[in-house]
């Protein structure tokens, strides 16, 4: 797996974290951000004067970056501000909206975790009989949201399961369903410390 490339910033803290033991003179920026392909929440600092805003896509692959000095580290959810989890779903909206392919590549490919699971049933409201639905439709490939929404009736919006299950696996949802320790579409890059 590849490290990020891109990433969408949910919040900018121009004078860092307000917790914390260190004076205001010694705290550094900071911004939480999401990476665009694996979808893994990071914490970045950005270049002296830099200023960044929410939705801003930023590079920070391994060439020179122009706004972000380096990746502190990865975050967890519960790490973010209250402002980086309300930008949150808008951020994953607009990843999926502008990847579709490869989430419809999600509907079509899917195959069974085990002899009782389904990848599909991992997706919030898709249950047995909806799974079956989808499976058989699916022998003519789905071709957008928009194909799935009308061949599956019953399906009228899939993009907004997906954005769900996104969330819920940032958030570390359905641990208590069991469901939660198969991570479909949330994946962290190797972790490697600052760069």
């Amino acid at each position: 797996m590849g490290m990020e490339e891109y990433a969408i910033v949910l919040d900018y803290l121009p004078q860092g974290h307000h917790s914390g033991d260190k004076p205001v003179y010694k705290r550094e920026p900071v911004a939480y951000a999401m990476g665009e392909e694996f979808l893994t929440l990071i914490e970045l600092v950005p270049r002296k004067g830099v200023s960044l805003a929410p939705h801003e896509r930023v590079y920070i692959g391994k060439d020179e970056r122009d706004k972000i000095e380096y990746i502190k580290k990865r975050a967890e959810y519960d790490d973010l501000t209250s402002a980086a989890k309300s930008e949150l779903p808008y951020a994953v909206d607009e990843v999926v909206t502008k990847n579709e392919a490869r989430f419809i590549e999600f509907f079509n490919e899917s195959q069974a975790v085990s002899t009782r699971l389904h990848r599909l049933e991992l997706l919030p409201g898709i249950g047995k009989k909806l799974m079956w639905e989808i499976i058989t439709e699916r022998k003519e490939p789905f071709k957008s949201f928009e194909d799935i929404s009308k061949r599956i009736k019953s399906l009228p919006d899939p993009k907004k399961l997906v954005v769900k299950r996104i969330l819920s696996e940032m958030e570390g949802g359905e641990r208590k369903l069991g469901k939660g320790k198969y991570k479909i579409f949330v994946a962290p890059p190797p972790s490697r410390g600052p760069r």
